[in-house]
């Protein structure tokens, strides 16, 4: 399934339930995750974190950051970092082309736009489904939350908080 991105809204365009913000997040939200490819490997990050999904757009460089941090961008009015996610795990970087998409996520009311290849698609990931991040892997092991496996694949999930938040040293936000 291919998803269409035009500064898409994920709260006002998707199912009311998915996204209810009616203190029921944990239930409506659980074993959901947002996939989306980098490298042509399928990752996911759980949708409880996932405000807006939007085409790539113009991104204003700011000095002194790790490189992984492009610079910022304007969401209506907010100015919001923009991470290429490939550079925060040591991929090489590629050119942008009009399948490139920022992921919005928030975590802890910090909003960060994460640059990847191309959206996938919504998937129900039960707990039961998902096993324990090994050691040592992507971007260290530190950003996995688990390897889903779903229809005979496995995506990796990532942790949102640790992605934002567990810098590496000499790393500045």
């Amino acid at each position: 399934m291919r998803l269409e991105v035009k500064a898409v809204s994920i709260k006002d365009n998707w199912d009311d339930d998915l996204l209810a913000n009616d203190g029921d997040d944990e239930d409506t939200q659980a074993d959901k995750y947002l996939t989306f490819v980098l490298n042509e490997e399928e990752f996911g990050i759980e949708i409880r974190y996932v405000t807006e999904i939007i085409g790539i757009q113009k991104i204003t460089g700011v000095p002194d950051m790790p490189d992984y941090i492009k610079g910022v961008i304007n969401l209506r009015g907010k100015v919001i970092p923009a991470m290429d996610v490939r550079l925060r795990f040591g991929m090489e970087e590629r050119s942008y082309d009009d399948r490139t998409c920022v992921v919005v996520i928030c975590v802890e009311e910090q909003s960060v736009g994460l640059i990847v290849d191309r959206v996938s698609e919504v998937l129900d990931i039960p707990q039961g489904d998902i096993e324990p991040p090994p050691g040592g892997e992507i971007g260290e092991g530190r950003f996995n939350q688990g390897l889903g496996k779903v229809n005979g694949q496995v995506k990796i999930l990532l942790n949102a908080g640790q992605l934002l938040f567990g810098m590496g040293q000499g790393d500045k936000w």
